[in-house]
């Protein structure tokens, strides 16, 4: 329980952090491509090393792939949802929603890999990514009129719900049958690739261009040396 408390905590509190300084200031489109870069570059090692492997382990390849199919259809199919509910709305709710719809599976199933004693890769991969998504949902949030105290209250509240999550995937997962364990943890894989393919690796190439990939590879790099640690 206190390991899971520390873990989301730290999960968590990337989001916060980001979210202050999107409230205050817009960084640089260089800058925010390179975070963009190496997030997606530790989440994708992250996902194959630590997630997948999981998996893989806890219930067999099929169950991991029937997950990963059902987690990447589902965040596309919500993502699509939000995209097409807020035309002519505020783009950093829109963030903040896609911060949660992925930052929750992914804190659920870091909350289930600390009952075997989760390595630091993916809880190291989920901060990274978490800060650059809070900077930009805040940095909108700040452009569209919000005032600091709000921007900072929401991206709190959804702090706490992944603190929560990865709590509740110790507690209340950690304990569920192999073939439900690499279901669930195959659904966080896929949610988290879907959302690297469709939105996070295609706006750091947007703001940074090819030699953002440097940044990715760096952020593979890092993540997978954890993993292997």
């Amino acid at each position: 329980m206190g390991q899971a408390l520390v873990f989301g905590s730290v999960a968590s509190a990337a989001l916060i952090v980001g979210a202050a300084i999107g409230a205050r200031w817009t960084l640089p489109d260089h800058l925010y491509a390179v975070l963009l870069g190496f997030a997606g570059g530790a989440l994708t090692s992250a996902l194959s090393f630590e997630l997948l492997a999981n998996a893989d382990e806890y219930g067999g390849v099929w169950y991991a792939a029937l997950g990963l199919i059902i987690g990447s259809a589902t965040f596309i199919l919500l993502d699509k949802q939000l995209m097409d509910g807020i035309r002519g709305s505020a783009v950093g709710f829109v963030l903040l929603a896609g911060a949660v719809l992925d930052g929750v599976p992914e804190s659920l199933a870091l909350g289930v890999s600390l009952v075997e004693g989760a390595g630091p890769a993916l809880l190291v991969a989920i901060v990274i990514a978490n800060l650059p998504e809070a900077v930009g949902g805040a940095t909108r949030m700040r452009e569209d009129g919000r005032s600091t105290r709000f921007i900072l209250g929401i991206w709190t509240a959804a702090a706490v719900v992944i603190a929560c999550s990865v709590v509740a995937g110790r507690l209340l997962l950690g304990g569920a049958p192999g073939g439900v364990l690499a279901v669930l943890i195959g659904f966080a894989a896929g949610a988290v690739l879907a959302s690297l393919a469709s939105s996070v690796l295609p706006e750091a190439f947007e703001r940074g261009g090819s030699y953002v990939a440097f940044s990715t590879v760096a952020g593979f790099l890092v993540a997978y040396l954890l993993s292997e640690a």
